[in-house]
C-alpha cells in the first residue's frame, strides 16, 4: 500500500496481510518458514493451555493486533502474545501484550536485523510489556528471555531446558524441545 501521507491507524485496519504501523508507515512482514510458524503455534498453544487453566489473561496467536502510542510506534503483532487489559471485540487490542514471542525467521539475522529487533524489543517494554521472547531456532540459545527490568541481561534456553516467562506469565513454562518437530 502506497500513502502519500503518514499511514494511520484506519490503514492499518484496511490491510490484507501482517503489518504493525512504526513511524508513520505500514512495514508489511513476510509470512514465515514452516519451522519458524510451528514453533509459534506451539507458543501460543502452549499460552492458550495455560489460559484454560488459570482462568486470567488471553492467549493470542500470530497477526493479532496491539495498538500502542510511541511517537515512532503505533501498533505490534508478534507471532505470539498474552494479553491482560481490556477485550477488543473485533478491534485490535488497546495497549501491548504483557508477553509477546517473537520468532526469528530466514531475515532476521545480521547486525542491522539484531538493531531492528532490540528497538522493537525497547518498544515493548515502553509500552508496557513485561517480557519478550527472541526465539532463534538456529542458535543453540533457542529461547533468549528478555525483562523490562532487566531489558539487555537475558535468560537463555536450551534444548532440554523449560523456558518461562516470568513475571508476565506466573508459573507458565513450556519445554524449548516443544518449539520443533518431533526428530528435527
Amino acid at each position: 500500500m502506497t500513502i502519500g501521507t503518514a499511514a494511520t491507524i484506519a490503514d492499518l485496519y484496511r490491510v490484507t496481510d501482517k503489518a504493525e504501523l512504526v513511524a508513520g508507515k505500514l512495514v508489511h512482514m513476510a509470512p514465515t518458514g514452516g519451522a519458524a510458524a510451528y514453533a509459534a503455534g506451539r507458543i501460543y498453544r502452549s499460552l492458550s493451555e495455560y489460559e484454560d487453566q488459570s482462568g486470567g489473561g488471553i492467549a493470542l496467536p500470530d497477526n493479532a493486533g496491539f495498538l500502542v502510542q510511541l511517537p515512532h510506534r503505533q501498533s505490534f503483532s508478534p507471532d505470539a502474545g498474552f494479553y491482560t487489559g481490556p477485550g477488543a471485540g473485533m478491534k485490535f487490542f488497546t495497549g501491548a501484550p504483557v508477553f509477546a514471542a517473537e520468532v526469528r525467521s530466514e531475515g532476521d539475522y545480521g547486525p542491522a536485523a539484531e538493531r531492528v529487533m532490540a528497538a522493537k524489543r525497547a518498544d515493548y517494554f515502553t509500552t508496557g510489556s513485561r517480557v519478550v521472547w527472541d526465539v532463534d531456532l538456529q542458535s543453540p540459545d533457542v529461547v533468549r528471555v528478555y525483562r523490562a527490568d532487566t531489558p539487555d541481561t537475558p535468560t537463555i534456553y536450551r534444548r532440554g531446558e523449560q523456558a518461562e516467562a516470568e513475571p508476565a506469565v506466573p508459573g507458565w513454562t513450556m519445554p524449548v524441545d516443544g518449539l520443533f518437530r518431533k526428530g528435527t
